[in-house]
């Protein structure tokens, strides 16, 4: 939607798409409650400088609402959707990859007590792994951090496709570049070539 029908929404439905982003609900709230925006950048930067102050009891309610990857969301609303989307680049059909994510989501869970969130947009399933097993080797604090981080990233990515500009205006086609010179016609090159000069006739002195 654009950002004018966001800042116009009614409270609740407003907190809806914020929280759809991530499950924080005092997060949505204050987001929302900072309406009007003038540009989806300040939206952003307002809603990543309240991330900020995300505990991690905010966070494990958070990661309730996303599923492991390789696997689909449960539920089939907007944040089903940006998950399968998220997640377009993890190929689940090639049975090698499946299997390694499978076994490396449990080997995480039962390290950590939760589910491997990663911003997974923009990544294969590759890269996917080879963090996963980087983030095995992580402390308890210095993963919670990770993880805390990697769910803002979603969040923001999220809203900045859910809350849109609007496009610029479009120049008419035909009309001239802004800073271009106008274009001569016909009877402006008629008031610009000077007259022939008159014939001068025979046996007159020329001067």
């Amino acid at each position: 939607m654009l950002l004018q029908e966001f800042n116009a929404l009614p409270v609740a439905d407003a907190q809806a798409v914020v929280g759809a982003c991530a499950d924080v609900p005092w997060w949505a709230a204050t987001v929302v409650a900072a309406r009007p925006y003038r540009s989806v950048g300040d939206l952003r930067a307002h809603a990543a400088e309240q991330a900020l102050a995300w505990a991690h009891v905010d966070v494990d309610g958070a990661l309730a609402d996303h599923p492991r990857i390789g696997e689909r969301h449960r539920g089939d609303g907007p944040t089903a959707a940006m998950s399968t989307h998220e997640q377009s680049g993890v190929d689940a059909s090639d049975a090698d990859v499946a299997a390694r994510l499978a076994a490396g989501n449990a080997r995480y869970e039962r390290r950590f007590g939760r589910v491997y969130l990663v911003r997974a947009a923009g990544r294969s399933s590759a890269e996917i792994l080879a963090l996963l097993e980087q983030r095995l080797t992580h402390d308890d604090l210095t993963e919670a951090e990770v993880t805390a981080q990697q769910l803002r990233e979603i969040a923001l990515l999220r809203l900045t496709s859910l809350v849109t500009d609007a496009p610029a205006p479009r120049a008419p086609r035909d009309a001239p570049p802004h800073d271009a010179p106008p274009r001569a016609t016909s009877a402006d090159a008629a008031r610009t070539v000077p007259a022939a000069p008159a014939a001068v006739p025979a046996g007159d002195p020329v001067a």
